[in-house]
């Protein structure tokens, strides 16, 4: 008998203590991330970073101590040395993933396919692919992706998602991969898909496209996806409230990225991300309140498919790259904004 109470008071603590236990792995595998693929050259240049008490002090560890558990780095193919628009190379990229290891976090790795920036209004082949034709194309982007896959792994790095191209709403690898011909641009983008299954099959695969928000324009993009194939796991979006309206007022668009990360969700059976978001530095307050918001709204998308949010650069601050939308001050250290990932 008194083994019997025994065994029923075990099983009603394991019952009591089981969702504990589920809410704390839920909120373990939410990525609470930072793209920070400027820091090689920052510190380079003598960057000091300080933490919130003046302390100078490693960025990743400034970071993690804001509640950042998650790493984005993007990488060009033949990148230049110009310390804005250049480095990024395999090797600095691998650096900082091993770097991100060592502190404890995951690590996302964003493919631009390019020599520089990939977004939108700029999707430039690298210069060494510029002369191949598109069965060659796919084939270098497949050996070029498969290879840095594979120098992750040889350093005991294993990302936990990989992008094939950034913000790829127009395409990418231009002309050939323009939306103007579907076929070939979920070729390439199937191609990057194979590479990085066949180095690491349980690293996610992620498509991003700009304007999150913007749930018109994303249906699109995804249904030609789904009509010609497109092999992914996850919807990553952008989303940048000062560049959409022109102003740091993200109440005026929230809600649609909230709508659109459901909807996006449920359409297509994905699980969705904000891969990039950043907000006014000067407006820490408003940024604050910004990153609140659109993680309530990852959290609010149905089955706990809403897994995480990057700040893009949250580090880069305006002294140095002139970019307005960081999460540092001009005395080198964090401002309020990057405390909404505690």
């Amino acid at each position: 008998m008194k083994k019997s109470i025994i065994s029923i008071l075990s099983l009603m603590l394991l019952v009591f203590l089981l969702p504990i236990k589920v809410n704390a792995q839920k909120a373990a595998s939410f990525a609470k991330g930072a793209d920070i693929s400027w820091l090689p050259q920052m510190e380079a240049g003598g960057y000091t970073f300080y933490n919130s008490n003046g302390k100078k002090e490693d960025c990743f560890r400034i970071l993690k101590n804001h509640g950042i558990n998650s790493i984005r780095l993007h990488t060009w193919v033949n990148p230049s040395d110009d310390p804005i628009s250049g480095h990024c190379s395999k090797d600095e990229t691998v650096a900082m993933a091993v770097r991100a290891k060592e502190n404890g976090m995951s690590v996302m790795i964003d493919f631009h396919y390019s020599d520089t920036w990939a977004d939108p209004a700029h999707q430039i082949k690298p210069k060494a692919w510029k002369e191949l034709s598109f069965e060659q194309l796919k084939k270098a982007l497949y050996d070029y992706t498969f290879d840095v896959m594979s120098a992750l792994k040889k350093a005991g790095v294993t990302p936990v998602w990989v992008q094939t191209g950034n913000e790829i709403t127009n395409g990418m690898l231009l002309p050939e991969g323009s939306i103007d011909n579907w076929p070939q641009l979920i070729q390439l983008t199937n191609s990057g898909y194979d590479a990085i299954k066949a180095a690491s099959p349980d690293t996610k695969v992620v498509l991003q496209l700009d304007q999150g928000n913007n749930n018109e324009r994303c249906r699109w993009w995804f249904d030609n996806a789904t009509k010609y194939n497109a092999h992914y796991d996850i919807i990553g979006l952008s989303y940048y409230p000062f560049w959409l309206d022109g102003h740091p007022d993200y109440t005026l668009s929230i809600n649609n990225l909230g709508g659109n990360l459901k909807d996006l969700s449920q359409r297509y059976g994905k699980e969705v991300m904000v891969v990039e978001v950043g907000g006014v530095d000067n407006k820490a307050e408003n940024t604050y309140n910004m990153l609140k918001a659109v993680i309530k709204k990852l959290n609010e998308v149905p089955q706990h498919k809403g897994v995480g949010i990057f700040y893009w650069e949250p580090e880069g601050a305006r002294s140095w790259s002139q970019y307005p939308l960081s999460c540092w001050g001009n005395d080198g250290k964090p401002t309020k904004a990057l405390d909404a990932f505690k």
